[in-house]
């Protein structure tokens, strides 16, 4: 888990030195704090060259392209695992931020062949991979998640690659000058005549969603797709090339199998996932919510680990309502482990929710955002690597909504309808369509609301690109709602993982989207996952695990409400500190910004004790809005940007 940043002059002018690299590297220092690479090369000549991290270094040869490593060591923690790693013939460049699972699977192959290993890592692993088969057949070859860029100087190509699902970032910006990559956005700001600016045209779809589907909110910086990579050469410039397609994905609905035998492999297949990401050379921990994915993940990894080794770590709050730690400690006393609880308060919240949307780029989407921050900072005093039950949800099906969408007309749902949009009635009208409900079942505002704050809101701009989307995906209601919740809202929820754990140099990994595990799961019935009704009469989603969690934790534990991970949101927002801050600070921006009505802010926040739940929603995505545009547009001077780093 670690940090990948570089550029290379697409006009073929000669890197000068190592000035811009090396900021690049320091800003995003906390991805990889154990050891540090620059490598110059050139894909004109075929020359590469070793530079110092320590000093300022000009170059002394033409070198169009640099390539900087930020490591955080996992495994293998010696010399031999440097990145930038260069083949042994010299004339290949990779660097790796991630883990490969499955990497190991392939070494006596790559011996037979010839290869001869001088590290015990993963990325040499992916370096032999690369050389024996190429990129694109190398990427199908890697369960794991990961950002790779390799600098082939032989065919003399640039190939910059992101995961399947999105598990690790990658971002870029091309002009005619440059073409800049990074593991975060803020590397990015270093390149020359590069400034961070507003995208207006993607305001309102962050308004409904809270994230944008393709791009970032910033004008020509865009996020690489999941299962995507970039091919660049100075002969055919830049190729976007996609390798994986959720939509390749098909549910066998006529298995033979019988529910017993899907629970029996369902465990088979997380519990040999769960196995392989307990690879580390460093200790690690389950990061235990107490709802059902986390603790099946943490009972897993239990098993597998030496008796007494393994611990956990959580999220509390004072507020009993939204605090899951009964179900926490009764995880953690069922299987004997240590558990570690640290509780998220109102001061903490405010204190640092400028510093974690500077680690995350974004507005801070989700509240609980700030929760995972403190988790993985708290964490750090105990573990590097934290497992987390992310993912099963958008694989398993386990969110309410889906069965909202798979039954949409029982009278309380319509009830809820009605009750959501009573001042839109063309929102229920658009109900009765199926890929309009699919869609705005993601939306967290109300277009009631965006248009009362942003009176040139443009409903159709906001969602024209995500009906299109799901339009295009095949299978059943249920398979067309997995696959586009795991290009549309399961890529936000990862990056916030990656964002705020490696924000304190944690490693966080995500075992239910191994690719076994996720290719295992479209082979399960949709009977088996999301009922109508079932024995226990409630809790219809993702029955599969629920059944599976209560042999292991009890009935009660199991199939009680999902509650997510949510936090005491408006008693947040009365805490004196919070409110001094927002008036002080937040409202003031908003109205010197001029995008949204000050005015009806103002008035939400005066009236904070009574604002209806869509209200407060909408407030959370107004104040974290503009907290984000504070930190990064407006850089008055670098000092105001570079703060929070600590390094510059």
């Amino acid at each position: 888990m670690c940090g990948i940043t570089g550029y290379i002059n697409i006009n073929q002018k000669p890197v000068a030195d190592t000035g811009i690299i090396s900021k690049m590297m320091k800003i995003q220092k906390h991805r990889g704090p154990d050891d540090s690479g620059i490598r110059a090369f050139s894909l004109k000549d075929g020359q590469s060259l070793d530079l110092s991290v320590d000093r300022p270094v000009r170059l002394q040869v033409d070198l169009e392209g640099i390539l900087g490593f930020n490591r955080l060591s996992i495994l293998d923690l010696s010399i031999n695992g440097h990145q930038p790693m260069v083949s042994p013939e010299g004339n290949v460049i990779l660097a790796l931020n991630g883990e490969i699972y499955n990497a190991f699977d392939y070494t006596h192959e790559l011996q037979d062949w010839g290869y001869r290993f001088k590290s015990t890592s993963d990325t040499e692993v992916v370096l032999a991979l690369y050389l024996k088969y190429g990129f694109t057949e190398m990427l199908h070859r890697l369960n794991g998640m990961f950002a790779i860029a390799v600098a082939d100087l032989v065919r003399k190509k640039l190939f910059i690659a992101r995961d399947r699902f999105g598990i690790k970032p990658m971002y870029y910006i091309v002009n005619d000058r440059i073409l800049g990559f990074s593991s975060e956005l803020k590397s990015l700001a270093f390149l020359e005549g590069f400034d961070f600016q507003l995208n207006p045209a993607k305001i309102d779809e962050f308004m409904l969603f809270r994230n944008n589907l393709t791009d970032t909110l910033f004008e020509n910086v865009a996020s690489l797709r999941p299962g995507h990579f970039i091919e660049y050469s100075h002969d055919t410039g830049i190729i976007l090339r996609q390798y994986f397609n959720a939509d390749g994905y098909n549910r066998e609905e006529s298995n033979p199998a019988d529910f017993n035998e899907f629970t029996r492999d369902t465990e088979l297949w997380l519990g040999q996932s769960v196995g392989r990401q307990l690879m580390s050379d460093v200790k690690l921990g389950c990061q235990l919510s107490g709802g059902i994915d986390s603790s099946l993940v943490t009972w897993l990894a239990n098993q597998k680990s030496n008796k007494g080794q393994f611990e956990s770590v959580s999220i509390i709050f004072e507020n009993e309502n939204f605090s899951e730690e009964k179900y926490i400690n009764h995880v953690s006393n069922a299987l004997g482990i240590t558990s570690h609880k640290f509780i998220l308060n109102p001061d903490y919240f405010v204190e640092n929710i400028e510093k974690a949307t500077w680690h995350l780029e974004s507005p801070i989407n989700h509240p609980n955002t700030i929760g995972i921050y403190k988790l993985s900072q708290d964490a750090k005093q105990h573990v590097t690597v934290l497992l987390s039950g992310e993912g099963a949800d958008e694989v398993f099906g386990g969110y309410p909504r889906f069965y909202d969408l798979i039954f949409p007309y029982k009278s309380k749902r319509l009830l809820q309808e009605i009750n959501r949009f009573m001042n839109d009635p063309a929102e229920l009208v658009n109900y009765i369509k199926d890929y309009h409900r699919a869609v705005m079942a993601t939306a967290y505002m109300t277009p009631y609301l965006a248009g009362r704050l942003k009176p040139d809101f443009r409903k159709q701009k906001a969602i024209t690109e995500r009906i299109d989307l799901y339009n295009s995906l095949a299978g059943s209601r249920f398979d067309k709602q997995i696959k586009y919740e795991l290009i549309t809202f399961l890529p936000d929820l990862l990056i916030r993982q990656d964002k705020m754990s490696m924000a304190h140099s944690i490693e966080n990994r995500v075992p239910f989207l191994d690719n076994n595990v996720v290719e295992f799961a479209f082979s399960v019935p949709q009977k088996h996952l999301l009922l109508k009704r079932t024995p226990e009469g409630l809790n219809n989603e993702k029955y599969l695990l629920k059944k599976i969690t209560a042999g292991v934790f009890g009935h009660d534990f199991a199939f009680r409400n999902k509650m997510g991970f949510g936090i005491p949101l408006r008693e947040f927002f009365m805490n004196t500190r919070f409110r001094e801050y927002i008036m002080d600070r937040v409202l003031s921006g908003i109205k010197a910004r001029n995008l949204y009505d000050h005015n009806l802010i103002a008035s939400w926040v005066a009236n904070i004790k009574n604002l209806e739940y869509n209200e407060m929603e909408a407030l959370w995505i107004m104040i974290s809005f503009e907290i984000w545009a504070s930190v990064y547009l407006d850089r008055k001077n670098e000092n105001r940007y570079t703060q929070f780093a600590g390094v510059l």
